[in-house]
């Protein structure tokens, strides 16, 4: 019983103090709020420079090139052709540029090819034409050209060189290829002529012509044949003043209409020098100067007189050495010093009618205070 009564105090008296504890833990301070979240501060930019305005960039306008002129091709073959035959053609181009394109008249060294343009202006992207209004190719066999030159004022090709060439090939043979002729000779010493085929076609002589009425012959127009003989007529004394021409065959050959064989005469005289040219003249000074005369067959003759035309030529003396002649001239440049050249005529008149002359230029020294 005694036991019982323990064990119930002690289970009363851990009640009050467990009640007491639980108090004073109520009546204790509260506990201290927690400080709220705070968010997170926004970076602060760096400082930046001060901002200059930039005026925006002016795109350039694109850079005029100019007139350009362009062809389509700066050469034309014609291929074979026979010779002295005449030929056409065009060379087309185009003002690729972005103004006026002037040309200038096409230039050739030779007569034997002309060119020619309809006008000499052209506009941005218009197109023109070279026409070539003549090709001539010459009698001689194998390959010839011929630059044309078109100037204008695009500055990348001022110049431009066409090139026209072809290929001369023969039908018809002709021997000799010139005659060579001298005075002296019976009949000038001039050869037959034979013409022939070479491609076995037959063909007949239409006419004979020389540059001179002192070659002449005989031929029948109405012959057919693959080759034909022609004896030239030599007239001499029609040939004496003439030291070079030519002769023109025509032919009924379909590939070759005509052939020109050329021919020279040895001359009776020759003259050495046979022209007087005078470098750094000085007025009223007195230059001498040496002349022969000769006959080229070694024939005899006699000089019958001498003259100057403006009296510049005086004969100091007059010499007969075999059968040459020697003169001694003094030629004085007149006192005329608004003048860059002089000329005078210097004659030789010989017994029987032949008339010889030697034409005389000087060109005054230049004033090296005024050139």
């Amino acid at each position: 019983m005694k036991r019982y009564e323990l064990l119930l105090t002690v289970f009363v008296v851990g009640c009050i103090l467990f009640s007491q504890v639980g108090c004073q833990r109520q009546a204790g301070p509260p506990p201290e709020p927690k400080p709220p979240a705070t968010e997170p501060k926004p970076p602060v930019p760096e400082p930046q420079p001060p901002t200059v305005s930039v005026p925006p960039k002016r795109i350039p306008e694109p850079e005029k090139k100019g007139p350009r002129i362009t062809f389509e091709k700066v050469a034309h073959d014609f291929g074979k052709v026979r010779p002295g035959s005449k030929h056409r053609c065009e060379f087309k181009f185009t003002n690729t540029g972005d103004d006026v394109l002037r040309v200038k008249k096409p230039t050739s060294s030779c007569a034997c090819t002309v060119g020619k343009l309809d006008k000499l202006e052209y506009a941005p992207g218009e197109s023109g034409v070279v026409k070539i209004t003549k090709f001539h190719v010459p009698e001689r066999q194998g390959g010839t050209r011929q630059p044309l030159i078109i100037r204008s004022n695009d500055k990348a090709r001022p110049n431009v060189k066409l090139t026209i060439k072809a290929t001369v090939v023969t039908k018809v043979a002709h021997e000799p290829k010139e005659l060579k002729l001298l005075l002296k000779d019976e009949n000038a010493g001039c050869p037959e002529i034979r013409v022939t085929s070479l491609d076995g076609q037959s063909f007949a002589i239409k006419s004979f012509k020389a540059t001179t009425y002192g070659i002449t012959a005989d031929y029948d127009a109405s012959l057919k044949a693959k080759s034909h003989v022609i004896q030239p007529k030599i007239n001499t004394e029609k040939l004496r003043n003439r030291s070079k021409g030519s002769i023109t065959i025509k032919l009924t050959h379909p590939e070759c209409n005509e052939i020109t064989i050329p021919f020279s005469v040895l001359p009776q005289f020759k003259l050495q020098p046979p022209s007087i040219i005078l470098f750094d003249a000085e007025p009223e000074k007195a230059i001498p100067k040496v002349v022969w005369l000769l006959n080229n067959y070694g024939e005899d003759f006699e000089v019958e007189s001498v003259s100057s035309e403006k009296n510049i030529i005086k004969v100091l003396s007059q010499e007969r050495v075999g059968k040459r002649y020697k003169f001694e001239l003094e030629i004085t440049p007149p006192a005329d010093k608004n003048k860059k050249m002089f000329t005078d005529v210097f004659r030789i008149n010989i017994k029987g009618g032949k008339k010889l002359k030697i034409n005389c230029s000087g060109f005054y020294t230049k004033d090296k205070e005024n050139p």
